[in-house]
């Protein structure tokens, strides 16, 4: 900073902000207590609006999927109750596009409040989907939002055929040097990147950036890092907040607005419970009205467990994963169920299953398309997701397999040490018909290190299943006390 600072030039602001809310609406009730909850959140906004008018509200993305509610009105109910959060900026996350991005458009329009994005173009056209970046005034100053989301938003969509072929998603790291370089001569005092890319990807972001390139705060989502302080990169102060509606970050600035510069900054991450957050009547209402218009469904009993089985990570073998698994290769033509764990959005399910619950667990729905695959393509495809886990701190995409299959990957040196079917150890030539998610199937490249073609060696993936997510519900209510237990089906050794 150049020269002394005139008292009268220091201002104040604050920013609060959430991600990843994934229509967590309802509060959680533990010894008496309920914690998060859009009604809890929406009344610790009112408290915090009361008391000071220069603040600003942010949302980083992942509004949809994760509730029956959500899924039953695909996002408009969503869209409907953050409307009523009011806030002042929102990026869209790779999910926003999870019921189509016609349907994502049609949203938007929907939404009283700025939706961003940077790095989303129409190929060819170079024409943005939506508004780079939003300038809100307050305070007698100018702050910048721009909003970037990961290249993940493109798995989601490549069912769309026509659509994903026409949809680019921009180097973020460029797109932010654009929009810095053509706003760096304005009277810009505080620059925010709300992102969608993750915590680790916004670390090297920031370290990208280097020092000196006018970005202040970075607000982060995708990766449901729950930060305690904020990380510093080159002066870039990185902040998340979990997900759902369980905690609220907090940012109290003051900016020397004749230098355009922050010369103080705290962070504090606030728990939205019932011990310092009132519900508010308004969203209660609200929420009564979505709540009875899907009661009869949500409250529909599918089954019950003999205890509730789990799923503590998305990045490893599950009793429920499993259970899923085998579920669908139930009475199958194929012979291996491959399931994606991230498609559960849970820590467990049961013991009693009823409609909301199973919705909650497992918010997606994809086809499943069988395919044949020869004993060494099913290898490579095993020992390509088990390394990447490995490599990625378990950030990259896992599966559960059907019963029968046992894999066994050393990472030391870096080979499938059993790889068996049956009990049979896999050979070269050996022919299995398994079974992938569209989603997966799309990707698999990416999630499983083999081309479409290797896939479709032996004749083109054929859809087996139109909807697994009412598959699964029907195989549900066939199903009575299942006590899954895990069985060393994928095991990483050390």
């Amino acid at each position: 900073m150049q020269g002394n600072t005139d008292m009268k030039d220091l201002k104040k602001i604050t920013i609060l902000h959430s991600n990843d809310p994934h229509g967590a609406f309802f509060a959680k009730e533990k010894d008496g207590l309920k914690y998060g909850g859009i009604s809890l959140l929406s009344g610790k906004l009112e408290e915090f609006r009361r008391a000071d008018k220069d603040l600003l509200y942010v949302i980083a993305g992942d509004l949809f999927k994760g509730s029956l509610i959500d899924s039953q009105f695909k996002g408009l109910s969503t869209i409907e109750m953050i409307n009523l959060l009011r806030p002042d900026v929102v990026t869209i996350g790779n999910h926003e596009a999870d019921y189509g991005l016609a349907h994502l458009l049609f949203l938007e329009k929907c939404a009283r409040f700025p939706i961003i994005n940077a790095n989303m173009y129409v190929s060819g056209s170079r024409k943005r989907l939506f508004e780079p970046y939003q300038i809100i005034e307050k305070n007698g100053m100018k702050i910048l939002f721009v909003g970037i989301v990961t290249n993940e938003i493109l798995m989601g969509i490549k069912s769309e055929e026509l659509i994903s072929r026409y949809l680019h998603i921009d180097d973020y790291l460029m797109q932010v040097k654009t929009i810095l370089d053509a706003y760096r001569t304005k009277d810009i005092d505080l620059t925010v990147l709300v992102t969608h890319i993750g915590y680790e990807e916004d670390k090297a972001l920031a370290q990208k950036l280097g020092e000196n390139s006018g970005v202040d705060l970075i607000i982060d989502a995708h990766s449901h890092t729950l930060l305690k302080k904020p990380k510093i990169v080159n002066g870039i102060r990185i902040v998340q907040a979990g997900y759902g509606f369980e905690h609220l970050g907090r940012f109290d600035l003051v900016i020397d607005a004749g230098a355009h510069e922050l010369k103080d900054c705290s962070w504090q991450l606030i728990d939205i419970d019932s011990s310092s957050c009132r519900e508010d009547a308004l969203m209660n209402e609200v929420l009564k009205v979505y709540r009875n218009e899907v009661n009869e469904k949500g409250s529909d009993i599918l089954t019950t467990f003999k205890r509730r089985l789990l799923h503590p990570s998305r990045s490893e073998e599950s009793e429920l994963a499993d259970l899923f698994a085998d579920l669908m290769k139930e009475d199958s033509s194929f012979d291996i169920m491959m399931l994606g764990t991230g498609s559960f959005r849970c820590k467990g399910l049961g013991p009693v299953v009823d409609m909301e619950s199973f919705k909650a667990a497992y918010p997606f729905d994809n086809k499943i398309f069988m395919m044949e695959v020869n004993g060494k393509t099913f290898r490579k495809m095993c020992h390509h997701f088990l390394k990447e886990k490995v490599m990625s701190e378990g950030s990259s995409e896992f599966f559960a397999f059907s019963k029968g299959v046992r894999v066994i990957y050393d990472p030391k040196d870096d080979l499938l040490v059993e790889c068996s079917y049956n009990e049979m150890p896999v050979e070269d030539d050996d022919v299995f018909k398994i079974a992938l998610q569209e989603f997966h199937l799309n990707n698999c490249g990416e999630f499983l290190g083999v081309s479409y073609d290797e896939l479709a060696a032996y004749g083109k993936p054929m859809m087996v299943v139109n909807s697994d997510s009412k598959t699964f519900e029907e195989m549900l209510r066939n199903s009575f006390e299942a006590d899954q237990k895990t069985e060393g089906r994928t095991v990483i050794k050390g």
